[in-house]
């Protein structure tokens, strides 16, 4: 029986790609087969306006922001999605990460 998967997406500043694709690595995501490290990335731009309060990590509160990003995609089994979104988040530099979780069909 295979286990139940789902597909973590999560969108990166360009300057931090490796650093949280390696982190879901270390934490069981891109596990396909007898392939490890499988990830599928784009870049892209990204918007946002931080308002009062926030600490954007680029740009200034108020002002409407576009920033190069990348979209990272990885397979994380179910067991270890906690755990692998725990630690994208501990590397990633945004005060709260955008990500998307799919679960997966198995055929």
């Amino acid at each position: 029986m295979k286990k139940k998967q789902s597909k973590l997406v999560v969108f990166v500043p360009q300057s931090h790609v490796e650093l949280v694709r390696i982190a879901l690595s270390n934490a069981g995501a891109g596990k396909i087969g007898k392939y490890d490290n499988c990830a599928f990335m784009t870049s892209g731009i990204g918007t946002y306006r931080p308002l009062k309060g926030a600490k954007p990590f680029k740009g200034n509160v108020g002002k409407l922001e576009r920033s190069g990003e990348a979209r990272i995609e990885m397979t994380v089994p179910n067991s270890k999605l906690k755990s692998a979104i725990c630690a994208m988040k501990k590397v990633h530099p945004y005060e709260v990460p955008a990500y998307d979780v799919y679960e997966l069909k198995s055929n």
